[in-house]
């Protein structure tokens, strides 16, 4: 039986991945701060899309994805009771992208280098089981990309093996080769390269691109 999908967040990600997790055949309720964007959003993709409150939210869920703002996770973790979050799994979809503007095309970040955005939400909530995925690619293409070089590459991470094969699954499932490139730390990379795709798209003002993997 497929998982219950909690999402936390009612941006373009939140619910672009909502309507992905529907038409695969999840059972999918998405949570926001605003009852108005909320009600939208359940408006725009249909009835069996439940909404309700953060902890509603993380207490219907078996797998929580997190997509808001970086410069709000760690509030949005923080306003979710603790017990509600003890030992799922949370994709972390997030980049810490500063409220400063960017630099010729190069977003800004608020963490330092030996640091994510992820392990800063770990450490606020040690019982959760993290996993950096889709924070690489544009909410356009999260959901059964299609690219003419073939599936493009997610790149994953976090500290809980069980996890990060579940998330493998679902990414595999949506069109992804999932690469684990470890644990915790190496979110610091991975969020550098949403760092760097947005480059492109700020560049171009194009959003058609993702990674791929290249072996020999």
């Amino acid at each position: 039986m497929k998982q219950k999908i909690g999402i936390i967040g009612a941006g373009n990600v939140g619910k672009t991945l909502a309507a992905g997790f529907l038409r695969h055949g999840y059972h999918v309720m998405i949570g926001s701060r605003s009852a108005e964007k909320l009600q939208a959003v359940q408006r725009g993709i249909g009835e069996p899309l439940a909404i309700g409150t953060l902890n509603e939210v993380a207490r219907f869920a078996e797998v929580v994805i997190l997509a808001v703002k970086g410069t709000g996770a760690l509030e949005a973790i923080a306003t979710i009771e603790s017990e509600q979050l003890a030992n799922k799994v949370i994709i972390d979809t997030t980049n810490p992208i500063a409220e400063a503007p960017p630099i010729n095309g190069v977003f800004q970040y608020f963490t330092q280098s030996n640091d994510s955005l992820m392990e800063q939400m770990q450490r606020a909530t040690p019982n959760a089981r993290f996993v950096k995925a889709w924070n690489s690619v544009g909410s356009l293409h999260m959901v059964d990309p299609k690219f003419p070089g073939g599936r493009p590459t997610m790149f994953i991470c976090g500290n809980d093996l069980d996890a990060k094969r579940l998330v493998s699954d679902i990414l595999n499932e949506f069109g992804w080769d999932a690469e684990d490139m470890g644990q915790m730390e190496s979110a610091r990379a991975i969020e550098q390269l949403g760092r760097f795709w947005c480059i492109h798209y700020l560049r171009s003002n194009q959003r058609n691109h993702a990674f791929k993997l290249l072996r020999q």
